[in-house]
């Protein structure tokens, strides 16, 4: 039996492609660059420009505002993790990967939630978006480096470029899951009070989509975690710089410290983000009950209006 044999220079097709983008928008792509480089030097200098006990008595606020009186023990956790980072020496690391971090979520987030909205809007932006975002989760992580580097040169935005990518489609995906499991009876309801579809995106909508939408925030922001040591090998200061110095060194100790140090950021922000979520679910209940409530009563007073 005869296999079939041919091939397509698809890769060379992509190369000249990008270098063409590159020549071409070059000016445009430095002005980008500088752009997404200004708030994570904003938020570095923040960072740094505190005593390390400020940035630790922030966190332990902000644990015990998310969880109330349960946050004590994410309180005391996050202080000790906090201290583990600064006796390895990895603190102004972690504050630079902290700023990495920052930055990339926020930029996903501003793009995610309102794509999200519009393709739980439009079955056929859904349509669209949904292989776009199919794309964006399985293509290595790496291959986004090669053309980011192409357009941003070495440094900390290629890694903001190429994490915001990555971490993008899990948020576009919970919010549209959220908006279309609102209960379709509540937005009825909202119409038939004579409510704009702005009103019922704002006050019914999102709040009743809040916990699906918060699950989302917690997974781009753990995603974006997870590439900071792929960002440190297009030179991105921090702690994935660290461990990529320690691999390319076979440092035993720096990695595992820088890598420990990874760790605690993690767990820290995803218990944050997971106790600010557990408040807008209770919220979201709450919202729900009384809708529901108000409907009831509604539907009470409509035969003693016919009689």
């Amino acid at each position: 039996m005869l296999d079939i044999n041919f091939s397509i220079p698809f890769g060379t097709w992509v190369e000249t492609a990008t270098r063409w983008v590159v020549d071409v928008f070059g000016v445009f792509f430095d002005i980008v660059g500088a752009i997404l480089k200004f708030p994570y030097d904003f938020f570095y200098l923040i960072l740094s420009s505190v005593p390390n006990w400020v940035v630790m008595l922030v966190i332990v606020a902000l644990a015990l505002l998310a969880k109330g009186r349960k946050g004590i023990v994410l309180a005391v956790g996050s202080l000790i993790g906090l201290l583990f980072i600064v006796s390895v020496g990895q603190w102004d690391n972690a504050m630079r990967t902290l700023s990495l971090v920052l930055v990339a979520s926020i930029l996903s987030l501003v793009i995610a939630i309102p794509t999200g909205i519009w393709a739980a809007k439009s079955e056929r932006a859904s349509r669209v978006i949904r292989p776009i975002l199919d794309f964006f989760q399985t293509m290595p992580a790496m291959v986004y480096l090669i053309p980011a580097l192409l357009l941003f040169g070495v440094g900390v935005v290629p890694g903001i470029f190429a994490t915001v990518i990555f971490s993008l489609p899990p948020g576009v995906r919970m919010t549209e899951l959220g908006i279309r499991g609102v209960d379709k009876e509540v937005v009825e309801a909202g119409r038939a009070f004579g409510a704009t579809p702005g009103r019922i995106l704002r006050q019914i909508e999102l709040p009743l989509a809040m916990p699906s939408i918060m699950a989302g925030v917690n997974q781009v922001i753990m995603l974006s975690l997870s590439m900071v040591v792929i960002a440190g090998m297009v030179g991105a200061a921090g702690l994935g710089q660290q461990v990529t110095q320690a691999l390319q060194s076979i440092d035993l100790s720096l990695g595992f410290e820088a890598g420990l140090s990874v760790v605690v950021l993690a767990m820290i922000l995803d218990r944050l983000t997971g106790g600010i979520g557990s408040r807008k679910v209770r919220k979201a209940a709450s919202t729900k009950a009384a809708s529901d409530e108000e409907t009831d009563q509604e539907t009470k007073s409509l035969p003693a209006v016919a009689n």
